[in-house]
């Protein structure tokens, strides 16, 4: 089985919903649309977490939690 690399504060939504599909039910639940949104292609997850006023630290160790 193949294991997923590290979600990290730097990567954009694009490349974490991509990579690991699971990591958008996760997103959705806290109010980050940010993968049906234009800006997901550039935006990091750090930038959208600040937006939207989630924790950082908690949503990473959720998110690889889960890959």
């Amino acid at each position: 089985m193949k294991k997923n690399k590290k979600i990290t504060e730097k990567m954009t939504f694009a490349e974490v919903i991509s990579s690991n599909p699971d990591a958008a039910e996760i997103l959705f639940k806290k109010g980050m649309l940010c993968g049906c949104c234009p800006m997901a292609m550039m935006e990091t997850i750090e930038q959208g977490a600040k937006i939207h006023k989630v924790n950082l630290k908690n949503l990473l160790k959720e998110l690889n939690k889960k890959i």
